[in-house]
């Protein structure tokens, strides 16, 4: 008994020393495999329609998946990404040379608004220092921009290589999806009903945020730097970007960036431009999200903004962009391992608490 149980103990820390080894060894390729894995489980519909079509071929349907992949995905992020970094250098070397002026704004509210003047002078702003702090912090802010996207060229070589591992994974990742989930079921000591749970919440929130954030980001990016195009806004595409982005994180938005642009329009003269701006950011970008969502994402796999908002401003922290989804699905992952917890040990209604907490906060009405 006790050689078993030595042989056990030594076999179990073997098993664990390996595993922190093996992913010690691969941290540095986790966010390739995450994002392999959360295209083959967004595209798999798709990877099974192409599997009918060609007789049962997996190997030609997953190609045929990674070409649309390739088209609707990887091709436009990098054409974007380009053009993002074209727009940043010039819109950097334009306030490095003075031909634009952030102080505009400034000006206009002296010569308009004496009231709002003397309103800051009595907190304690003096114009002047508004003006220098507005201009210092508007070349840091470019300069910022500039040196990001300098460090992203820097660094192409070795985003193509990540890119391209990915590629190679979602390959087999399609091919074998449904093998490697049953090695999965077997190899993970935890019941089958509790590994299909856990699967099939990673799968419906990794679609659900796909589909329900970055696609509206997406819509709501394009809206205003096609708005911005059309005004002969400088950097559309660059502007475009930054709202799809804060798009992303609940409570923020793309009105961070549109409404100071309209007011900016306003104050420069440009009422005409203003207004437009003022009326297409409030009805087109505005009710994106309001329309887009209820048709894109379900109750079920929604959580509570406030949940959202920590997890993805804590998934940007530790992993940049890709935390927009890895925090929503860690977030649903452990909401939902409580609740199973909940259910076995603590009592029934504790569980059912648990898992109506999302439900109740998505459907509870907004906050005045």
């Amino acid at each position: 008994m006790t050689s078993q149980r030595l042989q056990n103990t030594f076999f179990l820390s073997l098993l664990v020393l390996t595993t922190i080894a093996f992913f010690g060894l691969i941290q540095d390729l986790l966010l390739p495999i995450f994002w392999a894995t959360v295209l083959a489980t967004l595209f798999y519909p798709v990877f099974g329609s192409c599997e009918r079509t060609f007789g049962g071929r997996a190997a030609l349907a997953a190609l045929m998946t990674i070409m649309v992949i390739l088209l609707l995905v990887v091709l436009p992020v990098l054409l974007t990404g380009f053009a993002v970094g074209s727009e940043v250098f010039g819109l950097y070397e334009q306030i490095a040379a003075g031909k634009v002026d952030p102080q505009v704004v400034v000006e206009w509210i002296e010569r308009n608004a004496p009231t709002a003047v003397e309103a800051l002078s009595q907190v304690g702003l003096d114009l002047d220092q508004l003006r220098s702090q507005l201009s210092g912090a508007t070349v840091a802010a470019t300069r910022y921009l500039a040196t990001e996207a300098l460090a992203f060229g820097q660094n192409a070589l070795r985003l193509a290589g990540l890119t391209l591992l990915m590629i190679y994974l979602l390959f087999f990742f399609l091919r074998d999806g449904a093998a490697l989930v049953d090695v999965i079921v077997q190899a993970v000591p935890i019941q089958e009903d509790r590994q299909e749970r856990l699967l099939k919440k990673f799968a419906e929130v990794a679609r659900a945020t796909i589909k329900g954030t970055l696609v509206i980001g997406l819509v709501q990016g394009m809206i205003g730097g096609v708005l911005f195009w059309l005004l002969d806004i400088e950097g559309a595409v660059l502007w475009g970007v930054v709202m799809g982005l804060l798009s992303l994180l609940p409570a923020v938005g793309a009105a961070v960036i549109w409404i100071p642009a309209a007011t900016l329009l306003l104050a420069t003269g440009a009422l005409l431009k203003g207004i437009v701006l003022l009326f297409g950011g409030t009805l087109l970008i505005g009710l994106a999200d309001n329309v887009l969502r209820p048709l894109l994402v379900g109750r079920d796999t929604q959580m509570p903004d406030y949940l959202i908002l920590l997890t993805t401003l804590g998934g940007l922290t530790l992993f940049g962009l890709s935390g927009v989804v890895i925090g929503p699905v860690v977030a649903a992952l452990f909401l939902a391992v409580w609740a199973m917890f909940a259910e076995e040990y603590a009592g029934a209604d504790f569980a059912e608490l648990l898992a109506s907490a999302p439900d109740d906060a998505a459907s509870s009405p907004p906050a005045p």
